[in-house]
């Protein structure tokens, strides 16, 4: 309990406005959530697949990749060997994934 009160006044001395204003700082932060987002997505989904369990979708994947975080589903992908098998995952999530590059590219150019 006492771990939670700490953290709970750690983030309410956090001047989030420092965040805001610094946009780059909000691009990176946003790349790493997404990414350990898409990573444990992969190790959700192969936890249930051995379980024989309902799975998650595979356009949830794509969306995840989309938005950012296909590093994260190709970094699970590997580690958890999961989905290497299928086409569409071992070609077009890397595909993906250099697709996000160019566009962090870009943002990161216009901020």
């Amino acid at each position: 309990m006492q771990i939670l009160n700490a953290s709970i006044e750690y983030l309410k001395n956090i001047n989030f406005d420092i965040i805001l204003d610094n946009k780059a700082l909000t691009l990176v932060y946003y790349l790493i959530i997404i990414n350990i987002i898409g990573y444990i997505i992969t190790g959700i989904d192969k936890s249930r697949s051995r379980n024989r369990r309902f799975r998650v979708r595979e356009a949830k994947f794509f969306i995840i990749s989309f938005i950012g975080g296909a590093l994260g589903v190709v970094m699970g992908m590997t580690v958890f060997r999961h989905k290497t098998s299928k086409r569409s995952f071992y070609i077009g999530i890397p595909i993906i994934f250099l697709f996000n590059l160019i566009t962090t590219f870009f943002i990161y150019r216009l901020l």
